[in-house]
């Protein structure tokens, strides 16, 4: 009877490298950046709690199929397919999120539901025994929070607000209901998959570069502001994937009954600070390419700014879960970049993403210094 539920945990290709489909199923989610972005653009608090509603509910089952993909073979046709599926689901949610609070909730609330369903249906088909038992655990909180996501979607207003925020709520907090004993982790292929998702986070910060610029003549003006968003933005890169190595090590070494606990607190929580923190600077930067030497709205220059510290406090506590130590620079630097918002609100945009850029480069140069440091000390 079990063997109809699951296979056995030797006859699952725990494959260490992340596959092509997963890189293909992982382009909607740029799509899925780029609307929250632009929802974020709006400039307003209502605007950006409708996003970290939203940004909650998508990112606990997108990180769902980065687990799932971590524990079936996606070389099986059928797995192949159900994939696809799911990337329509999530296709369909983020076609829905520029108006999903004005009269589109209702397809949010359907893909949201296909989504978890699908989720669902592919661990219990294609994981192993304890993996069925550790998903069953969890199943009955993720369709309660579709549920709530489709009747919010279909009432709108005021019961949308609560319902969806509800859904979010339960979400996040259904760890503390439901263990995640049972869970295997393969942790090489799970720190590069979620690498990459990084990656294509900040490909969004990259694209809005040219989406700020299409209504300007390329002149010094926009090269200059272009290249200093750029610099923003791979400092933010450099910062998270300087501890590439040590990250994976860390998983690697976990001993396996602790290891989904760390990948649900690490790459789970911090990182929708970390996809959060990337919207916000895509929303500043898009707004501040196109007229890079006028002050920023008041709402704009915070969310770069808020968005730059969000990113760089949660790759702090993103290594310190992993027991990397607590990097103090970057939780200096993370308040230093608040203090940059007068700078865009009342001089201009450009010297608040020089600001920015200068504050994220000098802590990882010292960050960098304090390496060689015990590097010599150490011989």
């Amino acid at each position: 009877m079990g063997h109809d539920l699951a296979v056995s945990e030797e006859t699952i290709d725990r494959s260490p490298r992340v596959s092509a489909l997963e890189l293909f199923f992982d382009l909607v989610f740029v799509f899925t950046v780029t609307q929250l972005t632009g929802v974020l653009v709006a400039g307003s608090g209502a605007a950006t709690v409708h996003v970290l509603v939203m940004l909650a509910l998508i990112w606990w089952m997108y990180d769902g199929y980065a687990w799932l993909t971590n524990a079936i073979a996606t070389d099986l046709v059928r797995f192949r397919l159900l994939l696809l599926g799911g990337m329509g689901g999530f296709l369909v949610i983020a076609l829905a999120i520029p108006n999903a609070y004005e009269g589109e909730g209702l397809a949010f609330g359907i893909g949201y539901l296909v989504v978890v369903l699908l989720h669902a249906g592919m661990y219990a088909k294609g994981t192993s025994v304890s993996e069925v038992a550790a998903i069953l655990r969890i199943v009955p909180y993720n369709l309660t929070a579709a549920l709530l996501v489709l009747v919010g979607g279909i009432g709108g207003g005021r019961m949308q607000d609560a319902l969806w925020l509800l859904a979010a709520l339960l979400l996040w907090v259904t760890p503390w209901f439901a263990s995640t004993e049972g869970f295997v982790i393969e942790a090489r292929h799970f720190v590069e998959r979620h690498g990459l998702v990084i990656i294509i986070a900040l490909g969004e910060s990259i694209v809005v570069i040219g989406a700020g610029a299409t209504t300007s003549h390329v002149d010094l003006d926009l090269v200059v502001v272009a290249l200093l968003s750029l610099a923003l933005s791979a400092s933010l890169w450099w910062l998270y994937f300087r501890d590439e190595e040590p990250v994976e090590r860390a998983m690697v070494e976990a001993p396996t009954s602790r290891r989904a606990r760390l990948a649900l607190v690490a790459f789970g929580y911090w990182h929708y600070g970390l996809i959060l923190g990337v919207v916000g600077v895509s929303a500043g930067l898009k707004k501040s390419v196109g007229h890079p030497y006028d002050p920023l709205d008041g709402w704009i220059g915070s969310e770069l700014a808020v968005g730059v510290a969000l990113f760089v406090a949660c790759t702090a506590g993103f290594t310190a879960t992993l027991g990397l130590g607590i990097r103090r620079v970057r939780l200096a630097a993370a308040a230093l970049v608040l203090l940059t918002i007068p700078v865009g609100t009342e001089w201009t945009a450009a010297g608040e993403i020089a600001l920015l850029t200068a504050i994220v480069a000098a802590a990882l140069a010292l960050e960098g210094r304090r390496a060689v440091d015990l590097v010599q000390r150490a011989r």
